[in-house]
C-alpha cells in the first residue's frame, strides 16, 4: 500500500483552513452570545438575588411590624381594660352612693311620714277622747259641780295679785261672770255676791252664759280671763298630750 503524501498534505491544509474559518467565522460569535447569554443569566440571578433579598427584608420588616402591631394591641388592650376595670368600679360606687342615699332618704321620709301619722293619730285620739269626755263631763253639770267650781273662782281670785286685782277692778267695761249654764233668781246672786266679795270691791258684774265651758264658772273683762272650767281643763289636757308627742 502506498501512501500519498501530497494527497495527506492537502486535506490537512484543508482541515486546518476550516478549523480556521470555524473558528474565525463560527465559534467566536457563538461564544460571544454564550458569554453574553451566560452573562444575561449571572445578572438575572443576581437581580433575583437582590429582589429576594428586598423581599426577605420585607418580609421581616413586616413580620416586624406585625408583631408590634400585637404588641402595642395587646398594651391597648390591656390599658383599655384598666380603664373600663376603673370606670366600672367608680360607676359602681357611684351607683352604690346615689342608692345609699335614696335609701337613707327613703327611710328618713319613710320614718318622718310615720312619725307624722303618729302624731295625727294621736292628736286625733286625743281629740276624740277630749271630746268624748266633754260629752260625758256635760253630764254630771250639777248644782254641787257648780258650787265646787265656785268655791274655786273665789280661791283663784284670792290668789291673784295686788296689781291684777287693781287692773280688773279699774276696767271700764263690765267684769263677766260666765256660766256653763242659765244662772237664775238667788243663785245667780249669790255667785255676784261672792265675786264681789273675793274682789274686795263692787265692781259692775254681768252673769252671762257660754254653754262651750261644759261646766264651771269663769272671770272674764277685756283684757283679762280666769279661767275655771271642764272645757279650760280638758284643753289643757290636748296641750299636754299634743306636746308630749
Amino acid at each position: 500500500m502506498t501512501l500519498d503524501w501530497w494527497g495527506l498534505g492537502l486535506q490537512a491544509i484543508n482541515v486546518l483552513i476550516l478549523v480556521w474559518l470555524l473558528s474565525r467565522v463560527f465559534w467566536r460569535p457563538v461564544a460571544g452570545a454564550i458569554t453574553r447569554r451566560q452573562e444575561a443569566a449571572q445578572a438575572m440571578l443576581d437581580e433575583g438575588k437582590t429582589a429576594q433579598a428586598k423581599a426577605d427584608a420585607a418580609l421581616a420588616e413586616v413580620v416586624e411590624t406585625r408583631a408590634g402591631i400585637a404588641s402595642e394591641r395587646d398594651a391597648i388592650l390591656v390599658e383599655a381594660k384598666a380603664a373600663a376595670d376603673t370606670v366600672a368600679k367608680a360607676t359602681l360606687k357611684d351607683a352604690q352612693t346615689k342608692a345609699d342615699s335614696l335609701i337613707a332618704a327613703a327611710r328618713t321620709a319613710i320614718d318622718r311620714d310615720r312619725n307624722t301619722a303618729r302624731k295625727e293619730n294621736a292628736t286625733r285620739a286625743a281629740e276624740l277622747s277630749v271630746e268624748i269626755a266633754a260629752r260625758l263631763l256635760a253630764r254630771f253639770d250639777t248644782a254641787e259641780v257648780q258650787a265646787a267650781f265656785l268655791v274655786q273662782l273665789v280661791e283663784a281670785i284670792a290668789d291673784m295679785s295686788a296689781a291684777d286685782r287693781k287692773a280688773l277692778m279699774a276696767s271700764d267695761a263690765d267684769i263677766e261672770i260666765v256660766t256653763a249654764t242659765n244662772m237664775e233668781g238667788a243663785e245667780s246672786v249669790n255667785i255676784e255676791r261672792a265675786v264681789k266679795d273675793a274682789l274686795g270691791g263692787t265692781p259692775s258684774l254681768r252673769v252671762v252664759t257660754d254653754h262651750s265651758l261644759i261646766a264651771g264658772l269663769e272671770l272674764r273683762s277685756g283684757h283679762f280671763v280666769l279661767h275655771n272650767s271642764w272645757r279650760a281643763d280638758l284643753e289643757n289636757i290636748l296641750k299636754e298630750i299634743e306636746n308630749a308627742n
